[in-house]
């Protein structure tokens, strides 16, 4: 009811937002409900294609050209983040080396189990990493619905458009098998990422072509929303309610240094504001994605940007992480 509510006044993402802010409600009231992994691990696929879809050949190219610039941009992320856990910790303003874990932006697993390992408050991490990826993704809607660059139509949603069986099986073979081998190698974003690069490369060799009908999309998009706002459970906002406002502005600053990072962009390289700012949000990836996707933005260079950020932070952010919380000093735990 709420997607739709958000649909009937144009807020990009609207059905991701919709029952996230439901979920959360059930969470907070005790509710039971739980999003068993494989549907959402499936719903991660059908997103993977979504962007997959945007990836044409240009795009990868312009990816190619501008390597070093999205590396740039992650590294200076990571290391600001990691800077600003360290300052927290150092400073007791967060227990231990929970802001250590808890901001970097992206690998919330793979964070909490770290965090764990190094005696952090593992709760904590864990609200710290969604409702980052809770904030950015209401955040990155409002400024897509305000900004002037969207006043210009985005793509079209369509519910029930025309298709062949054969390609829309084609798409789902593809988001299946990147289940199993995401789920099989134990691949961090694996389900996302698996279907996301053979759909492009696939596609781009004119192998396939990628159908994604709107209803399927939105089930997917209801899957991750549900998801993320079932992870705010009573029990856990109580173990942590006296951390909430501080939890809050400090993630507005780590969403600001990304903003800023943004205007950057725009101011140097002409890339348009909203584009910008989408591409350098602090994730989660399929959130922006989806939120790209309603959007008239360039949703292959927002998610060029957003991928890299992804990678790097799953291949090097948990090493960094660890180097940082060894320099918290022991007073600080």
């Amino acid at each position: 009811m709420l997607a739709f509510v958000f649909l009937s006044v144009h807020l990009p993402g609207a059905l991701m937002l919709g029952p996230m802010v439901a979920a959360i409600v059930f969470g907070v009231s005790r509710s039971n409900i739980r999003v068993h992994r494989l549907p959402f691990g499936f719903s991660q696929g059908i997103v993977g294609c979504m962007v997959a879809q945007a990836l044409t050949p240009s795009v990868l190219y312009a990816f190619w050209q501008r390597g070093l610039l999205f590396v740039s941009l992650v590294v200076a992320i990571i290391v600001f983040n990691c800077a600003l856990g360290w300052l927290l910790s150092r400073s007791k303003i967060f227990p231990g080396t929970t802001a250590v874990w808890g901001l970097l932006p992206g690998a919330a697993s793979s964070m909490v189990i770290m965090a764990e390992a190094y005696g952090a408050d593992v709760r904590l991490v864990a609200f710290i990493q969604y409702l980052r990826v809770v904030m950015v993704g209401f955040l990155a809607s409002g400024v897509a619905h305000f900004s002037l660059h969207h006043a210009l139509p985005g793509k079209e949603f369509l519910w029930f458009p025309r298709f062949s069986p054969l390609e829309l099986g084609e798409t789902i073979a593809i988001v299946l098998a990147g289940m199993g081998i995401g789920s099989l190698f134990r691949i961090p974003g694996g389900m996302l990422l698996i279907p996301l690069i053979a759909g492009s490369v696939m596609q781009a060799a004119g192998m396939i072509s990628i159908v994604l009908p709107g209803w399927l999309l939105a089930g997917a998009y209801l899957c991750i929303g549900w998801m993320v706002g079932l992870r705010f459970q009573r029990d856990v906002l109580l173990s942590v309610a006296r951390m909430i406002p501080r939890t809050i502005v400090v993630l507005l600053v780590v969403i600001g240094f990304c903003g800023f990072l943004g205007f950057l962009l725009n101011r140097f390289l002409g890339v348009d504001p909203l584009t910008a700012y989408l591409a350098t949000s602090p994730g989660g990836v399929d959130a922006v994605a989806i939120i790209a996707a309603a959007a008239n933005v360039k949703i292959g260079f927002v998610m060029a940007m957003q991928l890299s950020r992804m990678m790097m932070v799953v291949l090097v952010g948990p090493v960094f992480s660890k180097w940082v919380a060894n320099r918290v000093p022991a007073t600080g735990v």
